[in-house]
């Protein structure tokens, strides 16, 4: 239902008053003035800039097909601007400013053009809904329709969504004379579109776990991966996870970017106690076989809920008493001193369900032998699930997979995972970060699940590896199904050969008279070549066509038995087309 009912034009807005230091905190509107909206819950929130200065919240209304934004920022000047873009550009961006002259502000909707200038849109498409001012900042609060029917705004859909965002501190004379690229930007992405129904209920005899990072001191430097282990309770018996949430330390919930639960192979019946840096040489080794994932979070997402029929087991005979967690700090300020015991609250019932359910990662390999050029608008990489390996580990009835949670770093713009049968893209896998009735039935043995991931690099002058730095790039799906099997993990790389003579080829083309290939790291080489366009195409060339090695890992993260090298590109030769949205009366109609 629509949430508030009084209507006024933007244009209408006139003065706004300041504090003693430039502090927007009242917006008056002339003519009768719209009566002020209900509380609003806002359910979706994640901080936008890297000191979490900037959070954005948010709520979705599918009957009336809009979305209601709320934009707090805690040390406001003289403005703030809130945008889409198709992969985060500051070009071609659908824009809400709220900007001051001096003497009043104003708000309204806009639009920035190929060179980054801004102009007020005719068709003020973004309905302001009130502001305040709190010890916690400066609140705006707006909405907008999914589709606008107007070229100039973007369509909002499912999938990911590119927010970009900017900080006024200087008045500008009129919108026109603002340049995005003269000011403080950022970006962030966002599932903006989430279920609208009621959280599952919880069963009456669940318990909490909670897994969390044992008072870290976060590292000075932009990307620490950071691993603790953790043991379950003595003599704890056999679980189904039914639900698990993240535990963010406050302050710190623009530097907690990612965080996964592992449990330990079973195999190995005493883990060491540690917490330290992931990639530390030092670190027990017992580590590399706490691999099987019990959860995973990502900067942005919700609580996570099990269908009512299945449920991640936990503890219990012939499973590992120990666990593992994996956070990863996004710190591009270099942030020093700040403490974090951040992680993951497991819910867990002792009564079982009927099936296990279980989690597969999906994608590619984290190698710098996947990489994308510098200067690319969209590069695609793809990862394969292949038949051999489906055919080799999923049940004669194949499994479900009823939600899906996708992880790129920051040149990632998309990430699609197929099911393919016989060469025919038969169905998306569903990207919700949520619990759905709507189960996908597959894939079955010999099927072949392809994530593709859409890179863009324009900004940069050197190739971007695979890695688990934020500045490299990784191209990861896990996907939850039922019921459980030993597949852990299903990835591809290209293979390792073929890249080889790639270096040699294009060392030639160049005329380099010796190629250091085979003698220097990959990440080296991609370093040494001359990025044209001609390395650029061969290179995607080869990712398109050359032979693949497979991981097709168990839960041990030991590989299933068999020949997992040079195996040929899974083949397709049909297609799915991306559905149309026609736009009738400012809505979608995706039924037609």
């Amino acid at each position: 239902m629509s949430i508030f009912t009084g209507t006024f034009r933007l244009q209408d807005i006139t003065i706004m008053y300041f504090t003693a230091l430039a502090a927007l905190v009242l917006i008056l509107v002339a003519s009768p003035r719209a009566p002020a909206p209900p509380a609003l819950p806002m359910p979706f929130h994640v901080p936008l800039d890297p000191r979490g200065d900037l959070q954005l919240a948010w709520n979705v209304s599918y009957a009336t097909q809009e979305v209601y934004f709320e934009l707090t920022v805690a040390h406001i000047q003289h403005g703030v601007l809130l945008g889409m873009s198709d992969r985060g550009e500051l070009t071609n961006a659908d824009l809400v400013v709220l900007w001051d002259d001096g003497a009043k502000s104003y708000f309204g909707d806009a639009w920035s053009d190929a060179e980054g200038h801004v102009t007020q849109d005719q068709q003020q498409d973004y309905q302001l809904l009130e502001t305040s001012q709190t010890p916690q900042g400066f609140h705006l609060l707006f909405n907008r329709s999914f589709s606008t029917c107007d070229p100039r705004d973007y369509l909002i859909q499912d999938g990911t969504v590119h927010i970009i965002y900017g900080l006024l501190d200087r008045p500008i004379a009129s919108l026109d004379r603002l340049n995005l690229s003269l000011i403080q930007t950022g970006m962030q992405r966002v599932l903006m579109l989430r279920p609208d129904g009621p959280a599952p209920s919880l069963p009456a005899d669940a318990q909490t776990l909670e897994v969390l990072a044992p008072n870290v001191t976060i590292p000075g430097k932009e990307t620490t991966y950071w691993c603790s282990v953790q043991q379950l309770p003595l003599n704890m018996p056999r679980n189904h996870i039914v639900m698990y949430e993240s535990v963010i330390t406050p302050g710190n919930e623009a530097i907690v970017h990612h965080m996964e639960v592992f449990e330990c192979s079973p195999d190995i019946p005493d883990v060491p106690s540690y917490s330290g840096p992931c990639d530390d040489k030092m670190k027990p080794s017992k580590l590399n076989f706490c691999r099987h994932v019990l959860a995973a979070w990502a900067m942005g997402a919700e609580a996570f809920y099990y269908p009512p029929d299945a449920g991640l087991p936990l503890g219990g005979p012939g499973s590992s008493k120990f666990l593992r967690l994996e956070v990863h700090y996004h710190n591009p300020l270099l942030l020093s001193g700040r403490r974090d015991t951040s992680g993951v609250r497991l819910y867990y019932t002792p009564s079982l369900r009927r099936y296990d359910a279980g989690i597969m990662e999906l994608g590619l390999v984290y190698t710098p032998i996947m990489a994308v050029p510098p200067r690319q608008r969209a590069f695609d990489l793809a990862g394969y699930c292949n038949s051999k390996c489906t055919q080799t580990a999923l049940p004669p009835g194949g499994i479900h997979i009823f939600a899906s949670q996708l992880h790129t770093h920051l040149a990632g713009r998309g990430v699609r995972t197929v099911l393919v049968r016989g060469g025919v893209e038969l169905e998306v896998v569903q990207e919700d970060q949520h619990y759905s009735t709507h189960y996908q039935v597959g894939p079955y043995k010999g099927d072949v699940l392809v994530t593709k991931c859409t890179y863009n690099t324009e900004d940069r002058s050197g190739p971007t590896v695979g890695g688990f730095g934020i500045m490299e790039e990784m191209c990861a799906n896990y996907i939850h199904y039922y019921p459980r099997t030993q597949l852990e993990l299903c990835k591809s790389h290209v293979d390792a050969d073929y890249l080889q003579k790639y270096f040699s080829l294009i060392n030639r083309f160049q005329g380099r008279d010796q190629c250091v290939c085979g003698e220097a790291g990959v990440t080296q080489q991609f370093s040494a070549l001359h990025w044209d366009p001609f390395s650029g195409e061969v290179l995607d060339s080869l990712y398109n066509n050359a032979p693949i090695s497979m991981h097709c890992n168990q839960s041990s993260a030991r590989l299933f038995p068999g020949q997992w090298d040079h195996q040929p590109l899974p083949e397709v030769t049909s297609v799915l087309q991306q559905p149309l949205y026609p736009c009738e009366g400012g809505r979608l109609n995706p039924g037609n």
